[in-house]
């Protein structure tokens, strides 16, 4: 007993030892801290409060998670506010997506939504089935589009390997189509099955020569391959409209440097815009021969900022004949996206969605080519009556990326710029990979998308029409400054005969 008494006793005090020496070295690294932080000349914070100065910036970082989940309320956090993030992930998940005791969504303030309800809505046997729609009816290969909800572009470098998978799965399990944004065509977008739009940057990721031109070889073998159904030509996007695409070196793997002909662990800045495309007949030439090559329908797709050049191009299409013309243009909101991309462009270039899709569409019923060219939406439309608006607008379909990348889990963590994203969603970590496992995520994908287009419905039928694509601009007001609603139609008539005689 006595041994083992003066055991414990000589363990306690080498632990003692060990404790006292832990404490010493805190104090020798505290000391250390307080001589640098007083001595230092460019931060005025630790200068005056040396050490304990420090933790302004950790709290700050916190701030960001505290705001989110203990003090924002559910209609006021951005870029997406709790209810509509909550909204995505209940109908991912599949699970009851009905509330209780009344709307926590103001009615009054300008700017707000009220779809008018029809007297006598649609009884379930008189709803329709939204019919696939085709785009490219001069390509050799029209696309049969069959889901009016579809993913937005994102690449495979932005985005990770996993994610990939699970859109590709999650979308041909749904039969939506997934745009692989500028990065390229991976495996991982073919592997599902599922439709795919390659969208061309201004790098021309993946259909580019050794010195950065457009390859017709490679768009000749994209052309043949069946699952890439369409071809987007990326003028601009929201997150950065005057400015290329961004990947920092540190998300350039080896593999996505390889399909973007690129060197590994380098930035990918891409040029700001088409070096070859610098005017209306630019524009429509390049989308002339991407279709010739290709056999496939081509559009583009911009963040509408000035808008002269829109008529000038459809003035250009009535010369050349109405062949010539885009099967498709995708209006991106300048309010941001998925990107990485410096605050000034994030937050002051480019008109938001909701002036710039109605513009849109008015230019093109004035010049006649509205059922010529398809119009896609996107930018922050996450949910239901998001996507309606858009539709009562003039939009043929909606397209979504940052919904689809909270139905894949993400959290709004706001790293997505970086290589830490705590939910496998935009990093190519691997450690951090393991928690997006993508048979499961394609699930919540396909639910994300049957959903959407199960409630947009709704809207519809509540609406009096049979589909959304019947949906009007009478069918929306909008509340104004005096707290009254006007009708969308209002807001935004449609051209006069006069418009159209013009």
């Amino acid at each position: 007993m006595r041994e083992s008494f003066f055991d414990a006793i000589g363990i306690l005090q080498i632990l003692s030892s060990i404790l006292v020496f832990l404490i010493g070295l805190g104090l020798l690294a505290v000391i250390v801290i307080y001589i640098i932080d007083i001595t230092q000349t460019k931060h005025a914070i630790r200068r005056n409060f040396p050490v304990i100065g420090r933790f302004r910036y950790w709290f700050e970082h916190l701030g960001e998670f505290f705001r989110q989940y203990f003090f924002a309320n559910d209609r006021e956090e951005m870029p997406f506010n709790r209810a509509q993030r909550s909204w995505v992930y209940r109908a991912a998940k599949g699970v009851d997506n009905t509330v209780a005791f009344g709307s926590s969504l103001s009615l009054t303030p300008p700017g707000t939504r009220i779809f008018v309800n029809c007297p006598y809505p649609k009884l379930e046997q008189d709803v329709a089935a939204t019919a696939p729609l085709e785009i490219g009816p001069y390509a050799r290969k029209p696309f049969e589009a069959k889901s009016l909800f579809n993913v937005s572009a994102m690449s495979f470098g932005a985005l990770s390997k996993p994610a990939v998978q699970a859109l590709s799965r999650g979308s041909a399990i749904a039969g939506n189509w997934l745009n692989t944004g500028e990065g390229g065509l991976s495996p991982w977008h073919l592997e599902g099955g599922c439709d795919i739009v390659f969208q061309i940057g201004t790098a021309k990721y993946g259909v580019r020569d050794e010195d950065g031109s457009l390859s017709d070889a490679k768009l000749s073998e994209l052309g043949d391959t069946e699952q890439v159904r369409m071809f987007e030509l990326k003028l601009s996007q929201g997150a950065k409209p005057g400015k290329g695409g961004i990947l920092p070196g540190e998300k350039v793997t080896a593999e996505i440097a390889k399909i973007r002909g690129i060197r590994e662990g380098e930035d990918s800045i891409s040029p700001n815009r088409h070096p070859d495309i610098d005017s209306a007949d630019d524009l429509l030439d390049m989308i002339a021969h991407i279709r010739e090559v290709t056999g496939k329908p081509v559009g583009f797709k911009s963040v509408i900022g000035a808008y002269g050049w829109l008529d000038e191009l459809c003035e250009e299409i009535k010369k050349r004949g109405i062949e010539s013309a885009p099967d498709f243009i995708t209006v991106d909101s300048g309010d941001g996206g998925t990107g990485a991309a410096p605050m000034s462009l994030m937050d002051n270039v480019g008109l938001p969605i909701k002036e710039s899709l109605p513009l849109v569409v008015d230019i093109l019923k004035r010049h006649g080519l509205k059922e010529r060219i398809r119009v896609i939406s996107s930018g922050k439309l996450i949910n239901p009556a998001d996507a309606a608006w858009a539709l009562c607008v003039g939009a043929d379909f909606v397209n979504s990326a940052r919904g689809y990348m909270l139905a894949l889990g993400c959290i709004q963590a706001l790293q997505c710029n970086k290589n830490t994203c705590p939910t496998g969603v935009t990093t190519h970590d691997r450690r951090l990979q393991r928690g997006l496992v993508p048979a499961d995520k394609a699930e919540r994908v396909a639910r994300y998308t049957q959903t959407m287009l199960k409630e947009i419905g709704i809207i519809a039928h509540s609406c009096g029409v049979s589909e959304p694509r019947q949906l009007r601009r009478y069918h929306c007001r909008i509340v104004q400054d005096d707290g009254r609603s006007i009708p969308l139609n209002e807001l935004y008539p449609d051209p006069t005969p006069e418009d159209l005689a013009a």
